[in-house]
């Protein structure tokens, strides 16, 4: 203060024919000591105890106080005289009030941005998890209140919020307790000196050490608190300080005032120096100057009072000041409002609408130096005058942790859920404790913490992880599985051993087996069955919509035409036994001519009735996403069930009637007799279709598929054993029966 000063006194150009005076008191950390002082300012003399209120203040702004208590106090005091008060280092958001505070200022910026900066630099390192101790004053429970609302707005859960007064030793046990007890590994102390020496005392002597301490600008940097015990509880902490003085010149005149006022030694000639000479070699010694930091803000507030009554006085450097001006307090409060200046080591200086400098800060951490100390090393910075993004450096590199370790400390209440997990909060704590639920399938959740999952596309299923959507595997009974090779080759099969008996039919159609069993209907039933095998080879692989098209109505007209044949050999075996009765006409009217109709018209019937099924509503592929929710069926939508139904309904009508018709005839002469074998071999096709119903309705997926072609299969080995096994037996095995002599005889007995 008193450097400030003398260097304005000797400055040419700011109030260059005024000298400023001052008065300094020592308030120490007294209130009372404070309001003494402030009452001895006003009444313009020292207190006295006779002369306490007489006359006029000769004071135009007072500097002080440290503390913001002590500081409201003063304002409040001095508010009704409109004296200013400059404040370097009181920073409690209440002084920013101007309705409350109208000639206060500060060349300190508010706690207001100190406290928001902490919960950014919590909420930096990723600790969500944290504890608070404040001081119990204005200070502490004004800066603990801004921080925890900016700590809920980051997302910042406080586990415990503590205060204590340095008076008060029991509350300060309670804390001490608390912060034993806690899960934090984070504790924000927004504590004034004094109350951060009493609480660094109980931890040490309690051995509590291990905590990453996140600190304000009031004991970050107090050299009080370095002790030979203090660095293995404070050592790691992070905080904001004031930023030092860098003053030109401060050095000099600190040092020389020193030695001249502790040792009076004002050359090393001197009586004094000459008996301390050990002494002596310590009188250059500047480096915990430049540690000073609130100096600057008391350099700044003496100068923006020079400024005020510079501007008041209407100074300019050829004329000097116009000394007639009377000065009124409430003046040089309206022209401190408008000062803006520049000090020499280039900080600009200004008061904003609540009176306030500008937030910058340093963010400093206790790191333990090579000679063992204690090291305030500076590690980023805070500047609220810097745009956005910009306002906040860290070099996180250069920051020591608790413990000398290099590893960033984890101060959470749960873990953070990886992706393919949401948060369910646990009843009854904050939204930082949780628990992590997997999500459900076909929902996914691809960020960290994510608070819900999200439902997949249609097509899309969650992977093994749930982090990711991928798409369903669509399924259809193709040719590579092994389901898909069986079927083909028992279809290849049965066509081969169709084409083989036709073969044989062909080789041995001139002998009476072949002739007596009508060889014409004979060859196109083969034909027919041949197709109903091949038929199935279009439910096997991806259906398209021609396939899904072409399985349905191939499988209908082929059965039918199948069916056609056996109910045509059937009535000829009827025909052909009533036309040995005497007088009998009947092969007339079913001769092969009739025969060949009969069976074009049953099979066109059936054709017609494809032909409306086609036009109308046919067939179409479709993504079955409703059976299975974690893969895609891909089959024959039948389009309108209707045809369907119709066609295997046509096919069971026309099984019906010759299972009917061939039971009729069971009882005919057994070497001529066919229609036992036809009967049996219905019999086998209609159980086939009668269980194939509701095995199909249900079958899931490619079984569905897999059910239709064992139905097709079965029924068609069924008539290829069951009608022509016996004549092949015979026409190989036992060629010796294969004569119109034995087909005409009877059995005996």
């Amino acid at each position: 203060m008193i450097f400030a000063i003398e260097e304005i006194n000797k400055s040419k150009f700011l109030l260059p024919n005024v000298s400023i005076g001052y008065r300094i008191y020592d308030n120490c950390a007294s209130t009372l000591s404070s309001m003494r002082a402030v009452m001895a300012l006003i009444n313009g003399d020292e207190w006295t105890l006779g002369k306490r209120c007489s006359g006029q203040s000769a004071v135009h702004a007072i500097i002080g106080e440290s503390e913001s208590s002590s500081t409201i106090v003063l304002s409040r005091t001095t508010g009704p005289f409109k004296i200013p008060v400059i404040s370097h280092s009181a920073t409690c958001e209440c002084l920013s009030n101007r309705k409350e505070y109208p000639s206060f200022f500060r060349t300190i910026a508010s706690d207001l941005y100190q406290s928001r900066a902490l919960a950014q630099l919590v909420k930096h390192f990723g600790w969500t998890w944290v504890g608070a101790v404040n001081s119990d004053s204005d200070y502490g429970n004004s800066g603990m209140a801004i921080f925890l609302d900016a700590a809920q707005e980051e997302g910042v859960c406080v586990e415990y919020t503590e205060k204590f007064h340095r008076a008060e030793p029991e509350k300060l046990m309670k804390v001490v307790d608390v912060i034993r007890k806690s899960t934090a590994r984070v504790i924000v102390g927004f504590l004034a000196h004094v109350e951060m020496n009493n609480l660094l005392e109980q931890l040490s002597l309690h051995n509590i050490t291990g905590h990453q301490f996140i600190g304000v600008e009031a004991w970050i940097t107090a050299d009080s608190l370095v002790t030979p015990t203090s660095f293995s509880v404070l050592g790691g902490s992070l905080g904001f300080a004031v930023q030092k003085a860098n003053i030109s010149g401060l050095e000099d005149f600190l040092i020389k005032d020193f030695w001249e006022t502790a040792f009076q030694c004002k050359d090393t000639k001197a009586a004094f120096c000459k008996e301390n000479q050990d002494l002596i070699q310590f009188r250059e010694y500047d480096e915990d100057v430049a540690e000073l930091r609130y100096s600057s803000n008391i350099y700044k507030a003496i100068y923006a009072v020079a400024y005020s009554l510079h501007s008041i006085l209407n100074c300019s450097e050829s004329q000097g000041c116009d000394k007639t001006v009377e000065i009124t307090p409430w003046q040089v409060v309206e022209s401190l409002k408008q000062v803006n200046f520049t000090i020499k080591n280039g900080d600009q200086v200004g008061f904003d609408s609540t009176g306030s400098a500008v937030a910058r800060y340093e963010v400093v951490n206790w790191q333990q130096s090579s000679d063992r100390g204690v090291q305030f090393k500076p590690v980023g910075y805070y500047d609220a005058s810097l745009p956005l993004g910009q306002k906040f450096v860290l070099k996180t590199e250069a920051i020591t942790w608790p413990g000398g370790s290099k590893e960033l400390p984890v101060s959470v209440c749960s873990d953070s859920c990886r992706p393919g997990t949401y948060k369910v909060l646990q009843k009854g704590k904050p939204v930082c404790c949780y628990d992590c639920i997997q999500c459900a399938d076909g929902e996914i959740s691809n960020t960290t913490d994510s608070n819900d999952c999200k439902k997949c596309p249609e097509e899309y299923w969650s992977n093994q992880n749930r982090d990711a959507c991928v798409l369903k595997n669509v399924e259809f009974l193709s040719f590579t599985e092994v389901m898909g090779k069986i079927l083909v080759f028992f279809t290849l099969f049965g066509a081969l051993l169709t084409l083989i008996v036709a073969i044989l039919f062909l080789i041995n159609k001139d002998t009476p087996l072949v002739k007596a069993n009508n060889s014409e209907l004979s060859f196109l039933l083969l034909f027919s069955l041949t197709l109903c095998f091949l038929c199935s080879l279009t439910f096997i692989g991806r259906p398209s919509e021609w396939s899904c098209m072409l399985r349905h109505t191939a499988f209908g007209i082929t059965f039918v035409l199948c069916i056609s044949c056996v109910l045509g050999k059937t009535i000829v075996v009827l025909v052909a036994f009533r036309a040995t009765l005497p007088g009998s006409n009947v092969m007339k009217w079913f001769g092969p001519m009739q025969q060949r109709l009969s069976v074009l018209s049953f099979t066109l019937i059936q054709v017609l009735i494809c032909v409306l099924w086609l036009t109308i509503n046919p067939p179409f592929p479709y993504k079955n996403m409703e059976h299975y929710k974690e893969r895609i069926i891909l089959e024959c939508a039948l389009g309108s069930p209707v045809g369907f139904w119709a066609v295997l309904g046509y096919i069971g009508l026309l099984a019906v009637l010759c299972f009917v018709l061939a039971f009729l005839a069971r009882k005919l002469p057994d070497n001529f007799n066919e229609a036992k074998f036809i009967t049996f071999s219905m019999l086998i096709f209609c159980a086939v279709w009668i269980t194939f119903i509701p095995a199909y309705v249900s079958s899931p997926g490619k079984f569905t598929v897999a059910v239709e072609i064992f139905a097709i299969l079965a029924s068609s080995y069924g008539l290829l054993f069951c009608i022509f096994a016996p004549k092949c037996y015979i026409i190989v095995l036992k060629p010796e029966m294969n004569t119109r002599k034995h087909l005409m005889g009877k059995n005996t007995t």
